[in-house]
């Protein structure tokens, strides 16, 4: 009887060659296809809502699908197994589409290429959230992509390459993804595709359009930055000659006081909110402080995130419109940020100011470290070494899921008395946050101090507001106690307060609290008008000093801010010589608060989709002309005048 042997034999391909290779470029096309439309099911929502998508723009479907299928024919082919390709490929576009969902629960934004660097500190940022839970239409994305794997799986020997045909196809697929790397390859298959890489784009709305892998691969690329008309050295040394005619010198101010410049997070008037009452003033200390003070409208570039771009923006004098698409502000190379001379530095160049940075948070997040001793900060001090400082306050540091604010700012006035000490002022940049997201009831143990009328909405979203108005509140009493401080401690000091952006306050079901009180008529901003995102893109600032001869006469005067204007306002008021760069920006405050790729707010508040439409007069045309050639040759160009941009008018 013969001994029956079992053995493992190899299963042949199917087909020949030629068909083979057909067949795998059609599969890893498929697979493309396959994963553009899970991710987009992911971002938009429903099957249907995708469909729609790719029938409005099917070049823009071509591309996505091209871009996802190259590496999937890549690992295909180095593998020899395509269902192994799919694997990974598809699960790195299923990730992209989850953050990408998380960021916009977040943040009420699509996920932009300049987030990605935050990805070192993603654990972090995720903590800063909360509890983040995937949707439904996830899992379905997921297992239909499954489906598709296994289907590659299944029908393998269709697809399975060998040999010469195997390295023949490695390299095709190879050159094919040399060419989508480059900016001009990119583009011409763009364009035989209908595919615009040239048009600059407000991150919704280049996201709605172009789908979430087309939007962060746009800017990748980023579209040139057209120079001024005529653009040469002649050229910019007539700018700075305009500039100097412009621009009066100014003397060192005999009185020098310490500055607390604090970023109050998320803080906002309630009142400006429709149909929620309160039984109470939650901002007791602000009101009755504008009296002392200048204060208004704060118009922030950002809603419910973006704090660490805030800080560049207000510091530094440039946002991300100045910057290339897809650029993190907060991630450039040093050299960047040495350019111009910051804020910071025009307080502390005169040699009688040490400037120092609070933070109430870790060192984490957006590559603080590495900015700030750029942006002219002698020293930074996070949680931990504000809690090394021996204050003792009832009730210890933290308060919610943070540090108290009073805790902080008591923190602060220990900088300011050691640098006092030393024979000098203070300038002192503090970013609070007791008052940061998540807004979970549970924050501060379900305790509201002002009752909250809101008839209209279920007790669960009640929860979520009570919290919003919680921390603004506590944050309100901490500017109370610190000015009270203030009052009596006989240094001269000066503070400006103004809170970062307005919170996401998203509620159950996906509507934020500003969709359901009508002031939008739901989260993507495509659908805003400027005035709706100039009102959800602003907070509120005071200027306020212990000594009302410190404002210059203008206590309990109304005047627009913004990110871009509060650091020259500053200047202004306290008189300290700037350099030329400094000095422009003054004179733009007066025209342009604020102005982004999403909208413009001219110099009375008013606001536009752009300075194009705004109505702008010739005189403040120029000036936002001065200030485009300034940064261009800085940012863009060859520096022709930067240096001397940095020097006192007429220098």
């Amino acid at each position: 009887m013969k001994k029956l042997t079992l053995t493992n034999k190899k299963k042949r391909p199917l087909g020949p060659p030629w068909l083979r290779l057909c067949l795998f470029f059609s599969a890893s096309l498929s697979m493309g296809l396959a994963i553009t439309a899970a991710m987009q099911w992911i971002s938009i929502g429903t099957l249907p809502g995708v469909l729609e998508w790719a029938a409005d723009y099917p070049g823009h479907l071509a591309m996505t699908a091209l871009l996802w299928a190259v590496p999937v024919a890549v690992l295909g082919a180095l593998t020899g197994r395509l269902w192994l390709a799919a694997l990974p490929v598809g699960a790195v576009g299923l990730i992209l589409a989850l953050v990408d969902y998380f960021k916009n629960a977040i943040n009420g934004t699509p996920l932009e290429l300049s987030d990605f660097g935050l990805a070192g500190a993603a654990g972090n940022v995720a903590g800063l959230a909360g509890d983040l839970t995937p949707p439904e239409d996830f899992y379905l994305a997921a297992a239909a992509l499954g489906f598709c794997v296994l289907v590659l799986l299944l029908t393998g020997r269709l697809t399975a390459l060998e040999g010469a045909g195997r390295g023949r196809t490695g390299l095709l697929s190879l050159t094919l993804a040399g060419v989508l790397l480059t900016g001009t390859g990119t583009r011409t298959v763009g364009g035989w595709l209908g595919v615009d890489f040239y048009t600059r784009m407000d991150p919704a709305e280049n996201h709605s359009l172009h789908g979430l892998t087309l939007s962060l691969w746009r800017d990748a690329f980023p579209q040139p930055k057209t120079p001024p008309e005529g653009y040469d050295q002649d050229y910019m040394l007539e700018v700075l000659a305009r500039i100097d005619q412009l621009l009066e010198p100014r003397e060192e101010p005999e009185e020098k006081p310490n500055v607390l410049f604090i970023l109050s997070e998320s803080f906002y008037d309630l009142q400006r909110l429709p149909v929620l009452q309160y039984e109470g003033d939650p901002l007791e200390n602000f009101h009755a402080l504008e009296a002392e003070s200048v204060s208004g409208a704060f118009h922030s570039h950002y809603l419910g995130y973006g704090t660490g771009y805030i800080e560049m923006s207000m510091l530094y004098g440039i946002n991300s419109l100045d910057l290339p698409p897809g650029t993190n502000i907060c991630f450039q190379d040093s050299e960047v940020y040495e350019r111009f001379d910051a804020l910071a530095e025009q307080i502390t160049r005169s040699g009688d100011y040490n400037a120092e940075m609070l933070h109430a948070y870790d060192n984490t997040l957006y590559n603080r470290t590495v900015t700030y001793p750029l942006l002219g900060f002698n020293k930074l001090y996070f949680s931990d070494d504000i809690q090394q400082m021996g204050i003792d306050r009832p009730g210890g540091a933290y308060g919610g899921f943070y540090m108290r604010d009073g805790y902080f700012f008591q923190g602060m006035l220990e900088r300011m008395k050691a640098v006092n000490e030393s024979g000098k002022r203070a300038f002192l940049f503090g970013i609070t946050m007791e008052n940061h997201q998540p807004f979970e009831p549970e924050k501060f143990n379900y305790q509201c101090q002002i009752p909250l009328v809101a008839p209209d909405f279920t007790p669960a979203q009640r929860d979520i507001i009570r919290v919003m108005l919680e921390g603004v509140t506590r944050a309100d009493q901490a500017l109370g106690e610190l000015t009270d401080y203030l009052r009596t401690c006989g240094e001269p000091t000066i503070v400006v307060f103004f809170g970062d952006h307005r919170p996401n306050l998203f509620m159950p079901g996906g509507d934020t609290v500003y969709t359901l009180l009508g002031l939008c008529p739901e989260n993507d901003t495509q659908s805003w008008t400027p005035e709706q995102i100039n009102d959800l893109y602003s907070t509120d600032y005071l200027i306020w000093a212990n000594d009302p001869a410190l404002l210059d006469g203008l206590a309990g005067t109304r005047r627009d801010s913004s990110i871009t204007a509060l650091g020259p306002q500053l200047l202004e008021l306290m008189g300290t010589p700037v350099s030329r760069y400094w000095g422009l920006l003054e004179k733009v405050s007066e025209v342009c608060l604020t102005q982004t790729d999403l909208y413009f707010v001219d110099g009375q508040g008013r606001a536009s989709f752009s300075r194009e439409e705004a109505g702008l007069s010739p005189e403040a045309l120029e000036l936002l002309e001065l200030r485009d050639a300034v940064v261009y040759d800085a940012v863009y160009g060859k520096r022709y005048i930067t240096e001397e941009m940095n020097l006192p008018p007429g220098a």
